[in-house]
């Protein structure tokens, strides 16, 4: 069960900013997914492969090979800030 410190903790870290009732209401969802991830660790797995995917997937990756970028003006486009060919971001507050 995770409890509402330990939530406003990941909120802050995240930098999210939760009115009480999304902090209740993540309190039950978080502590739900947890309980789920408890239950799976319970099972007995041994001898089952591994899967990266529940359905077979052919051919899901395609060859890598280079192509042209998106140019700098269009990839800033819509960026509140640009410095030095790149997006600004304020440093963390300590």
């Amino acid at each position: 069960m995770i409890d509402r410190e330990q939530v406003l903790h990941v909120a802050r870290l995240a930098r999210l900013e939760l009115d009480d009732q999304e902090v209740a209401r993540m309190v039950g969802e978080l502590s739900d997914v947890l309980d789920h991830i408890e239950r799976i660790g319970e099972l007995d797995l041994e001898g089952v492969a591994p899967t990266s995917h529940v359905v077979e997937v052919a051919n899901a990756l395609r060859q890598d090979e280079p192509r042209a970028s998106l140019p700098p003006e269009v990839a800033l486009g819509a960026a509140p800030e640009v410095e030095a060919q790149g997006f600004s971001v304020p440093s963390p507050q300590a």
